[in-house]
C-alpha cells in the first residue's frame, strides 16, 4: 500500500466520516468518564461501587469471596484480549490478500474502487482492535496489581495501613475497569468502521448508532436506575 496516494483515494464525504468517528470515539469516552455531577454515568457510578467493595474487603473473613471476584474480572479481560488478536491476525490476513478484497469490493458495491482504498478501511477497523487489545492487556495487569494490594491489606481491622492500602486496591481496581471499558468502546467503533465497506454513509449512520448505544448504556439504561435506586430499609 502507498501512504502517500491515500488523500488522492478519500473523497471529502469520506474525511468527514472518519473525522466524525474520530470525534464521537474522543469526545464520547471523554463524558463518559468525566460526567457532570447531576448524571453520573455507569462508569463513575460503579467506581462508588468498587470503593465500597474495597472497604467491605477490610472487615470480611475470610477474604476467599473478593479474590474469586477479581479472578472472575481478570479471564472478562483475557477473553476480550484473545479474542482481538484473533480477530486483528484475520483482518490482516485480508489485507494482504488483494484479489479476495477485489471480490468483495464487487459484491458489496457496483464500483470496487482501487484495492488499496478496501485495505485501508480493514486496517482501520484493525487499528481500533488494536486499541482495544492494548486497554485489555492493561486492564489485566492492574487488576493483577489490585490483587497484591488486596493481599497486602492488613487483617487487623485497627491496623493504620488496613483502609489506606483498601484505598489504593480500590483506585487500581477502578483505573483497571476504565481501561476494559475503553477496549469494549473499542471494540463498538471497530464494528461499525466495517459499515465503511458500503460507503462513507454508511460509516457516518453506523457512527451514530454506536455513539448512541454507547450513550444510552451509560446514562440512560435501566442497569443505571437499578444502580442509583436508594436501598429499601429492612422491616423490623
Amino acid at each position: 500500500m502507498n501512504i502517500t496516494s491515500l488523500p488522492a483515494l478519500l473523497s471529502p464525504l469520506d474525511l468527514v466520516a472518519l473525522g466524525l468517528l474520530l470525534a464521537s470515539f474522543l469526545l464520547l469516552g471523554w463524558r463518559i468518564e468525566h460526567p457532570g455531577a447531576k448524571r453520573p454515568s455507569v462508569t463513575i457510578i460503579m467506581a462508588d461501587y468498587r470503593r465500597e467493595w474495597m472497604r467491605q474487603l477490610v472487615t470480611r473473613e475470610p477474604r476467599i469471596f473478593d479474590a474469586a471476584i477479581l479472578t472472575s474480572l481478570r479471564q472478562g479481560t483475557s477473553f476480550f484480549a484473545s479474542a482481538c488478536m484473533i480477530a486483528i491476525g484475520a483482518l490482516l490476513a485480508a489485507v494482504g490478500n488483494a484479489d479476495t478484497l477485489k471480490d468483495v469490493a464487487l459484491e458489496l458495491t457496483f464500483d470496487g474502487g482501487p484495492t488499496t482504498l478496501w485495505q485501508l478501511k480493514l486496517i482501520l477497523v484493525v487499528l481500533f482492535l488494536t486499541h482495544a487489545f492494548l486497554k485489555f492487556v492493561w486492564a489485566n495487569r492492574l487488576f493483577g496489581y489490585c490483587a497484591v494490594v488486596m493481599a497486602a491489606v492488613p487483617n487487623d481491622i485497627g491496623h493504620e495501613l488496613a483502609y489506606p492500602r483498601a484505598k489504593q486496591a480500590a483506585e487500581l481496581n477502578i483505573r483497571a475497569a476504565w481501561n476494559f471499558n475503553r477496549g469494549l468502546r473499542a471494540i463498538y467503533y471497530a464494528l461499525g468502521c466495517l459499515a465503511w465497506l458500503l460507503g462513507p454513509y454508511g460509516l457516518m449512520l453506523a457512527t451514530a448508532m454506536v455513539s448512541y448505544l454507547i450513550w444510552e448504556r451509560e446514562f440512560s439504561s435501566r442497569p443505571r436506575e437499578i444502580l442509583l435506586a436508594d436501598v429499601p430499609a429492612e422491616e423490623s
